[in-house]
């Protein structure tokens, strides 16, 4: 059957049962119900609707919007409405919709509308918060029909937002289906469908009965990330040295991605592009990204953005970059160039020095009781704070006993070392 003539059919059927008794037909109790009794028995939908309530995200009620697809003469949107700053109902009968707005004019914020009933073309995109339905869709006797308001739900609703849907969950039957026995949905369809849209599958309870409940969020929208502070990643001060091992800076970042890591960091510091060095676990809302500075970083405000797979992620920041303090070049150690437990106890012949804050290594001189080192071997072992492992030899004419290893950093002679050869 075609579209318009579903939904022909289902008007002019439900617009009928609602002149001959409206409540039964909505609520399934006894016939001629009074209004009382009527309203009485939606308190255990509206206890199962209120409990999803909590799923979305904080914020005052009057500013959540809602709707409800087949709301009837108003039985559920009565008690609905007390969540929501406004709330929307639709449905195919206009007799229907004509007793919901005579239930519902005490309650200003609520909103029956008819509707062609297969769509929500009346409201724009990103409309509702919450949107729910109970005893419709296991009335509509055309799948496309159900399908079609499936994807206008998923149109209508906000980021974050949770849909809350009854659906007719028995097996397949033979023969056609009617606006009172309509179509039927396997879950597997319902995480078929989810899945497609991209929506968050949360709850799907009652499979394979008539009364299966299903629960959908649409995906909320990544928050936009902020740099809160640019601070040094090792003092915590909001300056940061040129050079040097403290040459190092944290970028405290608001909403990071989750998916952000190392591989697709990068910062922009001065015009010069940085890969980062560590990215630690968020802290009370902030996530700490480590850059050290680029070598030839000017000192003063120097601009820093953020880029996450080749993009900004966020606006730019500004780092405040001093001139480095001078470099004090010092031995951090001394020991056997074989024996490294030995200390200053030569045996091997071979001295291991350790030297560290070394801007020009080429200017280092060695020697032992004023006589130059032989062989000497430099390797930097740590760059940015000028970290050099040296190994040289004893001059032969140095004898067993005690001596002195001298060191000079151009015209700075650092204090000289006791050592022992044996």
């Amino acid at each position: 059957m075609a579209a318009d003539d579903v939904q022909a059919q289902m008007r002019a059927e439900w617009d009928q049962r609602a002149r001959e008794d409206a409540h039964y037909y909505v609520a399934f109790g006894r016939r001629d119900q009074d209004e009382e009794g009527f309203f009485a028995t939606a308190a255990d939908v509206v206890r199962g609707l209120e409990a999803e309530l909590k799923r979305l995200p904080a914020g005052p009620v009057r500013g959540r919007a809602a709707l409800e697809i087949g709301c009837g003469p108003g039985r559920l949107m009565k008690p609905m409405s007390r969540h929501f700053g406004e709330i929307h109902g639709v449905d195919v009968s206009d007799a229907m919709i004509e007793r919901a707005a005579g239930n519902l004019r005490e309650v200003p914020h609520a909103f029956p509308r008819a509707t062609s009933g297969s769509d929500l073309t009346t409201f724009a995109d990103e409309s509702f918060h919450f949107v729910y339905s109970y005893a419709v869709f296991q009335h509509i006797p055309s799948r496309d029909v159900v399908l079609s308001y499936w994807r206008e739900v998923v149109r209508v609703l906000r980021p974050g937002g949770v849909a809350r849907l009854q659906i007719n969950g028995l097996p397949e039957r033979a023969g056609e289906y009617t606006t009172w026995d309509g179509v039927r949905f396997t879950g597997e369809a319902i995480r078929e469908f989810t899945r497609e849209h991209g929506l968050q599958l949360l709850s799907l309870d009652g499979e394979r009965t008539q009364y299966m409940w299903t629960t959908w969020r649409k995906p909320p929208a990544p928050a936009a990330a902020r740099i809160q502070a640019v601070l040094n990643a090792h003092t915590g001060d909001r300056v940061v040295p040129a050079r040097g091992s403290l040459a190092c800076c944290s970028v405290w970042v608001e909403h990071l991605p989750a998916e952000a890591d190392l591989n697709t960091l990068r910062a922009r510091i001065g015009g010069e592009l940085v890969a980062g060095s560590y990215v630690g676990p968020p802290e009370n809302g902030l996530t700490q990204v480590n850059f050290f500075l680029p070598a030839d970083v000017r000192t003063g405000l120097v601009p820093l953005e953020l880029l996450w797979r080749g993009e900004p992620l966020c606006a730019p920041a500004v780092l405040r970059v001093i001139p480095p303090g001078p470099s004090v070049p010092r031995i951090v150690g001394l020991t056997d160039g074989t024996n490294l437990l030995s200390e200053r106890r030569i045996e091997s012949g071979v001295i291991k020095l350790f030297v560290e804050q070394i801007e020009h290594p080429e200017d280092l001189a060695i020697a032992i009781d004023e006589q130059p080192a032989e062989g000497v071997a430099m390797v930097c072992t740590d760059p940015l704070n000028g970290v050099y492992d040296c190994s040289f030899r004893l001059p032969d004419a140095i004898a067993r006993g005690p001596h002195r290893v001298t060191v000079s950093a151009g015209s700075r002679r650092l204090p000289a070392v006791p050592i022992e050869v044996l």
